[in-house]
């Protein structure tokens, strides 16, 4: 169950999300917003997708800021974007 789980996350993520240029990394796309259990909502930040976790990087004023999330323990994502 755990496979599938990771998988769903995955494309989810995928979604929200662009590569970042020379990095391993995904920037979430310009417009949307991401939310993680319910928790802070992400705009401006960058994602790192393992199979044990989510590793959500922001900036604030010249800080690094990451935020690890267990891939098992994601209960559910959250997009928000303009209706077109």
């Amino acid at each position: 169950m755990a496979g599938n789980t990771l998988q769903t996350w995955e494309k989810v993520l995928e979604y929200a999300s662009v590569p970042l240029h020379g990095t391993m990394s995904r920037k979430i796309r310009k417009g949307v917003k991401l939310q993680i259990n319910e928790g802070k909502i992400y705009e401006e930040a960058v994602l790192f997708i393992s199979d044990l976790f989510l590793r959500v990087t922001e900036d604030d004023g010249g800080v690094s800021i990451n935020t690890y999330y267990d891939i098992d323990s994601i209960a559910s994502i959250r997009t928000y974007s303009n209706k077109e």
